[in-house]
């Protein structure tokens, strides 16, 4: 039935490289109905109400290249699954959570398209593909749309579900290393490198910041004692008791002082320069909300900074900025907090914004600080009157440049004190251009898992790296985190090669994981029978610190279902392209569309690694053409027409010569094995004879010695048994 309007069919979440992308991506099927006969240019008004709403679209490139490139299609007409692709990623950018990557392809029913984009986190994507959807149907049928409102629901998305901005920082900095990453959780909880190479991080956190560490940065008493006795400058102060105690402790420091929880973080319940009984207590009632203990200690003059230390060196520095208003005896205090504070651009409830929203009573900070002046949130100061509103927790400016060696050396002394390997450190100093002592500044708090915002998002100066430095800390010089990852995919016998391959890797030493045939082998032996999809296989793998080398079998359907499990292997094998049957659900019908899925596991191998290929399989063969890496051909044809061109671009093929499996490499011919051996014929009742080379091809590709492959293939039949 004919329809003028726009259904979705299905959305696959492709969690992995995939035959459109190497990222998470995705996919629907849309079914455009009668708006197949009505491209763009037939649309009365449809270009002027797409770019009045979305005037960011002139950016997009398309497949013409340049600026406005899109722009030029819908003008000269192009179809409404294209048209919502481009509404998608634009809504997507609008959100911030940007993204280029889209493709819009017909299939063989008329008016249905698969349609992709890059998913950073699925259900904003999935939402984003819904509103273009609405959006676009509303633009042709010239009904309002309201835009606004969309990229607004997709904000919350975001900050509901993706990584906050610390934690992302620090991603996306592994990423630009070519470090893979695996989120743990729905929240910040990330792993990055695979198994046994692993480091985790949770925000500012990782998996070397000490347990003790983080405790006693929390006991701000326990870690002023520390650093005092190993002569860091701090403030003189202690634990009190109550209002009482509170005052007698200020009388004793000498006024003005700070009262504070000893165990709160980002300056809840802080106030500073209290001067009065009266001020004393009912600060002392604010940090008491806050905190298991109060304690009270001398105020230092001074301007706030938080200095980042990452293993022990400072990578980025922050001054504090108080919030004021002035009276024009005709506003109150919450109308002008609103119109000169709430109204600037760098403040905002999500994390993205690096200055908080100021909100009346609920900020007890705030309204101690109006109470210390007379005032409440409804009262009018006199014009010029100055009020300070917040004297603490708004870091704003960053002075990395300015930190004198004296203060970076006290700071990093600090972190080792108390045994952080990520610490912020918060102090008080006039000019932090000039040494700690003389000025009689001071280290007020020692912070694990400081919050990154302020370094990559100051309201004045220039961001830094600073996920960069802690994936440098986690990974010094040229690691990366990887394991060897073999992944095998086609559809002969790849169950019995990947546990071939592993047995042959676990021989050689290290702990190997094998995913296959729906079950998980450590060390070649079966844990697991309930595995949900080679996707989570492959995952569970990777996410086992144990694991020291991984092979991991990948159906064709869960490449198209989920994608790949991992981001690039070292070795990456295809045993055959045959004509694809039982994917007419994914509109792969030809062998050439076979080709495209399997393509996928030569498109990820590493460019020091290598696809092994079936050159008994044209089609197979010729993806060589697409590897990063180095290319092996296996065949049981010694005089396969491949071979010497193969051999002359320095290039290896195992094959038979006779009863001998041989690796041919420029002019050498190195026996691998014999089929007469004892074993191999047990072996070869369970698998075909072109499943024993691709076997040997990828042990080759591995670098394991002759040797131990004969040794391996000699006993490995019984593994077969488990199949």
């Amino acid at each position: 039935m004919s329809h003028k309007t726009i259904r979705i069919l299905r959305m696959h979440h492709l969690r992995g490289p995939n035959l459109w992308t190497y990222r998470a991506a995705i996919e629907a099927l849309i079914d455009i109905g009668e708006l197949e006969d009505s491209p763009s240019n037939t649309v009365p008004g449809l270009y002027e109400r797409l770019t009045a709403w979305l005037p960011g679209l002139v950016e997009h490139h398309c497949g013409v290249g340049e600026r406005g490139g899109f722009l030029l299609r819908l003008r000269e007409g192009t179809w409404p699954g294209h048209i919502m692709e481009h509404i998608a990623i634009e809504l997507l950018n609008l959100a911030g959570m940007a993204t280029s990557f889209g493709q819009t392809r017909s299939t063989s029913r008329r008016g249905v398209y698969k349609l992709v984009i890059r998913a950073r986190q699925e259900e904003v994507a999935r939402q984003a593909l819904l509103d273009a959807r609405d959006l676009l149907m509303a633009a042709i049928d010239d009904q309002p749309y309201d835009v606004a409102a969309a990229v607004k629901r997709l904000k919350g998305l975001i900050d509901r579900h993706a990584l906050g901005p610390s934690t992302a920082a620090i991603v996306d900095a592994a990423t630009a290393r070519r470090i893979p990453h695996i989120r743990l959780t729905e929240g910040n909880l990330v792993q990055l490198g695979y198994g046994a190479r692993q480091r985790r991080i949770w925000t500012a956190e990782t998996d070397r910041t000490s347990a003790i560490a983080e405790t006693i940065s929390r006991d701000k008493d326990l870690t002023k004692r520390l650093l005092a006795e190993c002569g860091v400058p701090v403030p003189e102060g202690r634990v009190v008791t109550s209002p009482d105690d509170a005052w007698e402790a200020a009388q004793d420091i000498g006024l003005p002082v700070v009262v504070k929880p000893v165990d709160a973080n980002h300056a809840r319940g802080v106030s500073l320069d209290v001067r009065t009984r009266e001020e004393v207590e009912a600060a002392y009632a604010l940090a008491e909300r806050e905190g298991s203990e109060v304690m009270v200690e001398r105020y230092i003059r001074g301007h706030e900074h938080r200095v980042l230390v990452i293993g022990g060196r400072v990578v980025a520095a922050s001054r504090g900025e108080r919030a004021v208003i002035v009276g024009d005896g005709i506003h109150t205090v919450r109308e002008l907090i609103e119109r000169d504070i709430n109204s600037d651009p760098r403040r905002g409830e999500e994390e993205e914004f690096p200055l908080d929203t100021i909100r009346l009573p609920e900020n007890r900070d705030v309204m101690l600080e109006l109470r210390r002046q007379g005032l409440t949130p409804e009262s009018v100061p006199e014009a010029g009157r100055e009020v300070l509103v917040q004297r603490t927790g708004l870091l704003t400016d960053d002075v990395t440049d300015l930190v004198h060696p004296d203060v970076a050396e006290i700071a990093g002394i600090a972190a080792r004190v108390v045994g952080l390997d990520i610490a912020g450190i918060d102090l008080v100093v006039e000019d932090i251009g000039q040494p700690l002592a003389a000025q009689g500044g001071a280290i007020v708090e020692v912070n694990a898992g400081p919050g990154l915002l302020p370094h990559l998002k100051p309201a004045n100066g220039k961001p830094r790296p600073v996920g960069e430095a802690i994936v440098e800390h986690l990974f010094p010089g040229a690691e990366d985190g990887r394991i060897p990852v073999v992944g095998i995919t086609g559809t002969r016998e790849t169950t019995a090669l990947a546990l071939l391959v592993g047995a042959l890797l676990q021989r050689k030493g290290p702990a190997t994981g094998v995913s296959c045939g729906g079950r998980l082998y450590l060390q070649m032996h079966p844990v697991d029978a309930s595995v949900p999809s080679d996707w989570e296989a492959g995952q569970r793998l990777l996410m086992n610190r144990c694991v020291e080398a991984a092979v991991i079998e990948t159906s064709p359907r869960c490449i198209l279902d989920e994608g790949l499990p991992y981001d690039r292997c070292l070795v990456g094998v295809v045993t055959d392209v045959p004509e694809p049957q039982g994917l007419e659900d994914h509109d792969i019908r030809t062998r050439d569309d076979m080709r495209k899925v399997l393509r996928t596991q030569v498109d990820v191998v590493l460019p020091q690694g290598c696809a092994v290929l079936n050159a008994d399989c044209e089609v197979c063969a010729g993806l060589a053409e697409l590897c990063d890496g180095d290319v092996l051909l296996y065949s049981t044809d010694p005089r396969h027409a491949l071979a010497e061109a193969h051999i002359a671009d320095g290039r290896r093929f195992v094959t038979l010569d006779g009863q001998q499996v041989v690796l041919l490499q420029g002019s050498r011919r190195t026996p691998l094995l014999s089929l007469e051996q004892p074993g191999v014929a047990a072996l070869l009742g369970r698998i075909g004879v072109p499943t024993l080379l691709a076997t040997l091809g990828t042990a080759v590709a591995l670098d394991l010695p002759a040797e131990l492959i004969r040794a391996g293939i000699e006993t490995a039949a019984p593994l077969l048994d488990t199949l």
